[in-house]
């Protein structure tokens, strides 16, 4: 091959350092884990097609706007631009360094991995998050340990008993206990070679002003919280002493650890909520695991605050309805209340329980641990209000026996505060169906209410975090211009990786045409540069061999995308590819020809505009979902 002055300076080193090892495991893990099965376990899929689709995780999606391709063994979002391989959806989901969602995926289909060679950490460096993971599971082992122990394992076996725990619950929720001991676990794990910043960093221990750390829990019933991959990433316990405040404990949030939008045994019940779409919502530790006990799978639970919008993104995407269990006191009537703000303008169906309307017991798990108290659980969930019918209600006896002005008042009232929560931004049939429910409410006019809602957009979700913006198409630079026309270079490139035996065919003039140089933005550079690395090695530079050799997610991401369009173009049929890639050549060195010596500037512009209007646009690419 005639050596060319732009393959001196590579911008895609990540396939020449990988060894055939890394290679070898990168392609047994991707083999071994079909994308359908692994997504489907986190986000809703429904099939159309040859296709699946389901909401984007990657951004706050009402329309589902993803695909995914079991033929292709890849995932694309039409809107955001997040897409990739089984990999790519693992790092992007899990917040996963590429390493860590190789080995991650590696344990799920129980495939040993080759040796891979890291480079070491040296001490003055901060914790990675592989070390602060591996500290958290070192400590839930310590915990664990410590609760078939005398002193607090003794106690806090005796509370597990009381309470009603099975041992299957000990061991399905890794339960444990934190010795009464300011240093016990600190000291154990320092003994294995974990670093005092590991240990603050994840949140275990806390640095002393006079040096050193001491732990965060201490003689208490520990509970470990794990994301949903079902990586421990924090703790909680529970006193062992009524003495000891407060009751319940939290390590603090982490790299690891967002408490807003964390919910306990979520990694527990999220095939249950899937199978059901049904996710039920409790308030502590003890209620969730009273509930898996008594066979209500689908049970999570809130970490100590008020749900958020974190938490409703999350449940959107594994479930269609979503049951909130709150006491029937005026503390539950306030969470529900902060529950409407939230999940407002959600596409879920959100129903609010209260076990006062049929039982005496406080809380899910009193209730449950009764003779009959799983039967009257079902009915309490089977009897669960609609949440908007549930502040409508109170809001009708509100206006029970007012004036008008006090009527007046309280209507005002509350379309002020719907209106905060996103009425005016809500999808027009739900906005009409809560519009017609007020007026009913109220015993006005529909149309009287609908005049009452301010013209325009609200600024953010009242009571909530602001929505996660899309990401634009310029940050990962799709390849695409504002007409929605590829170039030349990258109708060559699409074709290869839909077929990478395409590689085999191309002259020097095709190679040029394909070349880092003529791609119009960074990541097509990269991307570019990385095919013509693996042809270089003798392999075929398709869509697999690339997503298999690099962990740059943007050129991941380009690839997809650009692979999908050619696919669309040909309507993925084998013989119209050749056909359009046959025409690409021939554009190609019919270019060469007219461009020859001689050629004035002139020419040259000519020549362009004519091969771009000879492409045309094609509106049938890229399309947008909905």
């Amino acid at each position: 091959m005639v050596h060319k002055p732009w393959m001196e300076q590579r911008v895609s080193e990540m396939w020449k350092r990988q060894s055939a090892d890394d290679r070898r495991d990168i392609d047994r893990v991707r083999d071994a884990s079909r994308i359908e099965r692994i997504v489907g376990e986190h986000v809703a899929l429904k099939p159309k097609g040859r296709e699946y689709v389901g909401l984007c995780p990657f951004h706050d999606d009402h329309n589902p706007s993803m695909r995914v391709v079991p033929s292709k063994q890849i995932f694309h979002c039409f809107v955001c631009a997040a897409g990739g391989d089984v990999l790519s959806f693992v790092q992007r989901f899990h917040k996963m360094e590429f390493p860590e969602a190789l080995e991650y995926l590696a344990e799920r289909a129980g495939i040993t991995l080759e040796r891979r060679q890291r480079g070491a950490v040296g001490a003055e460096d901060g914790p990675t998050k592989r070390e602060l993971i591996a500290a958290c599971e070192a400590a839930k082992e310590f915990y664990q340990k410590a609760l078939r122990g005398p002193g607090a394992g003794e106690t806090a076996r005796r509370v597990i008993s009381s309470r009603g725990i099975s041992p299957e619950m000990v061991t399905q929720f890794a339960l444990g206990a934190a010795p009464d001991d300011w240093e016990g676990l600190s000291r154990a794990l320092m003994r294995t070679g974990q670093r005092e910043a590991t240990l603050v960093g994840a949140g275990l221990a806390k640095r002393r002003e006079s040096g050193g750390c001491f732990d965060m829990l201490r003689h208490r019933l520990v509970f470990p919280i794990c994301d949903r991959a079902g990586r421990v990433v924090a703790f909680g316990g529970r006193r062992l002493k009524d003495e000891d405040e407060p009751k319940y404990l939290n390590t603090p949030e982490t790299a690891l650890f967002d408490k807003s939008a964390t919910l306990y045994g979520l990694h527990l019940a999220q095939r249950s909520i899937q199978a059901q779409r049904t996710a039920l919502i409790t308030e502590g530790y003890m209620d969730a695991i009273a509930c898996h006990q008594a066979g209500f799978t689908n049970a999570v639970a809130t970490l100590g605050t008020a749900l958020t919008a974190g938490h409703a993104g999350t449940l959107r995407q594994t479930c269609d309805t979503v049951v909130l269990l709150f006491d029937g006191d005026d503390a539950g009537r306030r969470a529900a209340d902060r529950a409407v703000g939230v999940f407002f303008a959600e596409r879920l169906d959100v129903r609010i329980a209260t076990l006062s309307a049929l039982t005496d017991a406080k809380d899910p798990d009193e209730l449950l641990k009764r003779p009959g108290g799983a039967e009257v659980f079902r009915r309490v969930i089977a009897e669960a209000k609609d949440l908007l019918e549930y502040r409508f209600a109170r809001v009708r006896a509100g206006l029970a026996g007012g004036g008008i002005a006090a009527v007046s008042r309280a209507v005002e009232e509350e379309i002020a505060s719907l209106v905060e929560m996103g009425l005016r931004d809500v999808e027009p049939l739900r906005q009409t169906l809560i519009i017609k429910r007020l007026a009913s409410v109220a015993g006005v006019e529909e149309s009287l209410i609908r005049r009452m809602v301010p013209a325009g957009r609200r600024g953010a979700v009242g009571g909530g975090a602001p929505v996660q913006s899309v990401q634009k198409h310029s940050e990962v630079e799709l390849p695409t211009d504002g007409g929605g026309t590829l170039s030349l270079a990258e109708e060559l490139l699409g074709c290869v990786l839909c077929e990478g035996a395409l590689w085999r065919l191309m002259g020097e003039r095709e190679l040029d045409a394909i070349s880092p140089g003529e791609q119009r933005h960074e990541t097509l550079k990269r991307l570019a540069q990385l095919v013509m690395d693996i042809g270089e090695d003798g392999l075929e530079p398709g869509l697999d061999a690339v997503l298999s050799a690099t962990e740059d997610e943007p050129v991941k991401a380009c690839a997809v995308r650009l692979a999908q369009r050619l696919s669309v173009q040909t309507d993925g049929i084998h013989e119209r590819l050749r056909a359009h890639w046959d025409g690409c050549v021939g554009r190609v060195r019919a270019g060469a020809v007219r461009l020859a010596e001689g050629a004035t500037l002139a020419e040259r512009l000519a020549e362009i505009k004519r091969v771009k209007t000879a492409q045309g646009a094609d509106r049938r690419v890229l399309p947008r979902s909905g």
